[in-house]
């Protein structure tokens, strides 16, 4: 069972036997947790070699290849739900592969950390460097972030795609969850993680 608060999140969003992508699985982990607990059938893309082989060593159904272009193999509405676990910011084109995840997905998951935080913008004012903390340990120049993005950043992401919100979770350092309702400004500023369920406006 992972520590990661966002996973026991992500799960509580997913229906029980359900069909599932996970793309960036990383260790499999995820999708252990969904497949043991929530009975789904599970699938993953991930794009290191090493982490395949310890998803396959846990009987996981993982595939190799890069989220940046692979999506585009899978037919639409290949699956109930596609989730994206702190991806999106290293993704090449944030928004295209936003679009892919809910033409593949009948609904998106998609979790991020938030560069708002209160202890990124004070590290930011004091230091007047890229900020290091324990949610974002590596340096500016070998980090996968690369496309730093706030709660209100994807919030307004959604709204100009179309994309209705169906559910939205905040957490904070503790992993404890926060209340989006009447408190975005709040949210954006202590929350250090959100996890969004998403689907389009127009889903057939």
């Amino acid at each position: 069972m992972s520590n990661r608060s966002d996973f026991i999140v992500i799960s509580d969003m997913v229906a029980a036997n359900s069909k599932i992508l996970d793309v960036g699985c990383d260790d499999g982990t995820l999708m252990q947790m969904l497949r043991d607990g929530k009975n789904v059938d599970a699938r993953g893309i991930e794009l290191f070699p090493d982490r395949v082989n310890l998803c396959l060593a846990k009987g996981l159904s993982v595939v190799q290849g890069d989220a940046n272009n692979d999506l585009a193999m899978y037919p639409k509405n290949s699956f109930d739900y596609v989730i994206l676990s702190k991806t999106l910011q290293s993704m090449l084109q944030p928004k295209e592969t936003l679009e892919e995840l809910l033409r593949v997905g009948k609904r998106a998951i998609i979790s991020i950390p938030n560069f708002g935080h209160w202890k990124v913008r004070l590290y930011l004012a004091i230091h007047g460097q890229m900020p290091v903390t324990p949610s974002l340990p590596a340096t500016w120049f070998n980090t996968e972030n690369i496309h730093l993005c706030t709660i209100n950043d994807f919030l307004k992401l959604c709204t100009n795609m179309n994309i209705k919100i169906i559910k939205s979770v905040a957490l904070d350092k503790n992993g404890k969850v926060l209340n989006f309702a009447n408190r975005l400004r709040s949210v954006n500023l202590i929350g250090e993680q959100a996890i969004f369920l998403l689907e389009k406006t127009n889903h057939e």
